[in-house]
């Protein structure tokens, strides 16, 4: 294993139910410290892997941004599905934004026993498109070339978008502790999944699978209530259980920043009331 990839020590979690922590775009996996922290505490094994090539820290991540430029939406699934198939049961699987569509993608895929997704971004079949998703959007995918590359936003639009709820003190320290660069390729693909015959945004929402719970955030500029609620009312279609809640006050920085213990504790609440 790469020294600079964070590392992911399955052969030494507790006994204890595994549980997959998957970031999305411009995260480090270390924001999930917290998340690890707790559920470890609840009697569950943990662990947050970073995606394919991400360094072991934040500050190294924005050192080398080029380091995960060109990934995909199924490479990064493949990632996970990989890491999965060396634990010793099937894991519970939390996901935020491009995170929680790959959380979807798994326990559709039937790599996971549930599944609780945070303002999933969009997958194939999803059509809200919210005047503040294009608004936030819009910079990145009016330029084509980013397409096979990878960016970091800067503190002004990460506090804007993706931090808009806390002051911007909390803003600026969260984007110290967590901003990375991403590849830009997910989020074309799922720009483009209702335009594609096989898209890599695609999720399989038909089979018979464990109890689902997403998440929307009511100031959520970054993927907002609507989107996620639009996901929730597509997967509630499916034979396995489906849940639907909202933080109305909250914005896409919600699973990471200073309010992490209301989505974290609401998450517990949902797996303990599934024998999970």
């Amino acid at each position: 294993m790469d020294t600079l990839t964070r590392p992911i020590v399955v052969e030494v979690l507790v006994p204890g139910t595994p549980v997959v922590l998957v970031h999305g775009l411009w995260l480090h996996s270390s924001s999930w410290d917290p998340w690890i922290e707790l559920l470890g505490e609840k009697g569950y094994a943990p662990v947050a892997p970073g995606w394919p090539g991400e360094p072991a820290t934040a500050e190294a991540a924005r050192a080398d941004p080029e380091a995960v430029a060109g990934l995909g939406i199924s490479a990064v699934t493949d990632h996970y599905a990989a890491l999965i198939d060396e634990l010793p049961e099937k894991p519970i699987v939390i996901g935020h934004s491009f995170g929680g569509l790959i959380a979807e993608k798994l326990i559709g895929q039937g790599c996971a026993r549930a599944c609780v997704a945070l303002s999933p971004a969009q997958f194939k079949g999803n059509l809200a498109l919210p005047p503040a998703q294009l608004k936030t959007a819009f910079p990145i995918l009016s330029k084509p070339g980013l397409r096979s590359r990878s960016l970091v936003l800067d503190k002004d639009a990460w506090a804007a978008g993706f931090a808009n709820t806390v002051p911007r003190a909390e803003a600026d320290a969260l984007w110290d502790a967590y901003a990375i660069p991403s590849p830009m390729r997910p989020l074309f693909q799922a720009a483009l999944a209702n335009f594609a015959l096989h898209s890599e945004a695609t999720v399989d929402v038909h089979r018979q699978r464990g109890p689902v719970l997403v998440v929307g955030a009511g100031k959520d500029q970054t993927v907002p209530q609507a989107t996620s609620a639009a996901a929730y009312k597509i997967l509630a279609k499916s034979p396995g259980v489906t849940e639907w809640a909202v933080l109305p006050d909250r914005g896409h920085s919600f699973p990471v920043d200073a309010g992490w213990r209301t989505v974290a504790d609401l998450t517990l609440d949902f797996l303990s009331r599934h024998g999970l």
